[in-house]
């Protein structure tokens, strides 16, 4: 398989590789997640029940409010968060959220990253150069 790159605005975070958990919904860490069990939680998500630990979040704009921060920071202390989050657009909350818990997040890609990687596709995330690498040599 050849490797596809993808564009986005530079991220933060630390490199990361692994498998692709994608939907076109939007995402909220507090409304959304049974952060005990690692998994959706709201029946209305696109993601329910699926689990999210050590995945390669990909979803559309993030929602939610200031509890965001605190919950990235203790789903990372416990183990239990995705390796990444990838979105479309991310707030400022969520932006802020995922530099307090050391957490790799992008956003702002030259296509919609919902519709171009397809869970369970291998990526790698390069968050200091905004590069996403879908393919079998990615990792």
């Amino acid at each position: 398989m050849t490797n596809v790159v993808i564009q986005g605005h530079v991220g933060m975070g630390n490199p990361v590789s692994g498998k692709a958990l994608v939907a076109h919904d939007n995402f909220s860490a507090r409304y959304d997640l049974d952060r005990i069990k690692g998994v959706f939680s709201r029946p209305a998500h696109a993601l329910y029940g699926e689990s999210y630990v050590n995945k390669i979040l990909i979803l559309n704009i993030a929602k939610g409010g200031v509890a965001t921060a605190w919950m990235l920071h203790e789903m990372m202390s416990r183990e239990m968060a995705p390796k990444a989050l990838l979105l479309n657009y991310a707030n400022p909350i969520i932006a802020q959220g995922a530099a307090f818990a050391g957490f790799t997040l992008l956003d702002r890609f030259e296509h919609d990253i919902t519709q171009t990687v397809k869970t369970g596709d291998q990526v790698h995330v390069d968050p200091a150069s905004g590069i996403v690498m879908i393919g079998s040599n990615s990792v």
